[in-house]
């Protein structure tokens, strides 16, 4: 069989491949433009429960230089964006010498880090849980707020060097959302306040309000037509509780940061009404962490109003026990005690040792599907 003949069979078949019955025309697949991320999040109805984390600010202090502690940070701040998680409780566990202060950082009322004098000062090692909630803070705040509520100071010289959260709150300017994160300009007077949000011009609301004051807008109807318009002057929103976009239209809308002297204390200074429904406390010592969904009826969990899932650091959770003397005087002696659950997330690991960082992507991986079917 000669070249030409072969070459001419080839392309009778490849023919008859491509040929679609009944004379109709194939379609072209549609191109998808793979430089642009296409997981956005999408909202799908209002919610009033939420996952919290909790970790110890001890971990900071196990990182040898200023990149490793900024780098940990980042990898924190990551999973809990990516898993959508609604707080973080940075809590002592002896196993660092932090500062007493107990701080709670406020989404709707932040005012950076200019009142507190007595941090001015590098924090990785002398005061590592003031240094994660200070990056933690940094990274989940939009980029055109950080400027207003983050001057600038040693632990963050390098943060911009880390992998951007990007955020559903984490808007660009050229995008629309019923609701944005601002902060107040001074000059509030009777006739309102201004508040940059990131737009073209300052977005206008009826109350005054303190400058430099992080809030939470929602624009009012027609707002959305000014903001295109060139021609218009003013920008209309209310300020809202930070939590509305979770509760009313089902916005993942970032994480707030809540610091804890000990472990007991995050707990007990729970922000949300009724407390933490279900605790889950991580260790390699813990049941599989599979028993949530396969396990005894006494194992497994159900639907949950506000879970808590609680990481330690490098000696575990078990010292932040011991070293808790809230703890100490109920008698508590065996960490799984403080918990609804004890889990391990990954049975049967390959190395002696499961960092911080790396136990929070599995943890919050393994137990995804409780978020899932709660929904």
């Amino acid at each position: 069989m000669g070249r030409n003949e072969t070459n001419a069979k080839k392309r009778k078949r490849q023919s008859e491949a491509k040929a679609v019955p009944n004379g109709t025309s194939q379609a072209t697949p549609a191109v998808v433009d793979t430089s642009k991320p296409t997981a956005v999040f999408k909202p799908a109805k209002g919610r009033d429960w939420t996952v919290s984390v909790a970790v110890a600010g001890s971990v900071i202090a196990n990182a040898q230089s200023h990149d490793l502690r900024t780098s940990l940070a980042g990898q924190i701040a990551r999973a809990l964006s990516v898993f959508c998680v609604d707080e973080v409780v940075v809590f002592g566990d002896g196993n660092a010498q932090p500062n007493p202060a107990k701080r709670h950082h406020n989404r709707a009322h932040s005012h950076g880090h200019q009142a507190d004098a007595s941090q001015d000062d590098y924090t990785g090692t002398s005061d590592p849980d003031h240094f994660l909630i200070h990056l933690l803070s940094y990274l989940e705040t939009p980029p055109h707020l950080r400027k207003h509520l983050f001057p600038l100071h040693p632990n963050l010289r390098t943060a911009g060097t880390l992998p951007s959260l990007d955020l559903p709150h984490h808007l660009r300017s050229e995008e629309w959302c019923l609701y944005r994160e601002g902060v107040t300009l001074p000059g509030a007077d009777e006739h309102g306040t201004f508040v940059e949000a990131g737009l073209r011009i300052p977005v206008t609301v009826e109350e005054q309000i303190p400058e430099n004051t992080r809030v939470t807008l929602k624009f009012l109807p027609g707002a959305e037509e000014a903001a295109k318009d060139t021609k218009s002057e003013i920008i209309k929103a209310e300020p809202v509780s930070p939590d509305e976009p979770r509760e009313e239209s089902g916005y993942f809308w970032g994480f707030t940061v809540r610091k804890a002297a000990c472990l007991s204390d995050v707990f007990t200074e729970c922000t949300y009404e009724g407390g933490y429904d279900i605790t889950i406390g991580t260790s390699e010592r813990g049941v599989d962490v599979e028993t949530l969904y396969s396990g005894t009826e006494d194992q497994k969990v159900g639907n949950f109003k506000h879970l808590l899932v609680v990481l330690g650091g490098v000696a575990g959770l078990e010292v932040a026990v011991k070293n808790d003397p809230e703890l100490q005087k109920l008698g508590v002696v065996e960490a799984k005690d403080v918990f609804d659950r004890w889990v391990d997330v990954c049975p049967g690991q390959g190395s002696r040792t499961i960092r911080t960082e790396e136990a929070i992507w599995m943890g919050l991986m393994g137990m995804r599907r409780l978020v899932v079917k709660n929904i």
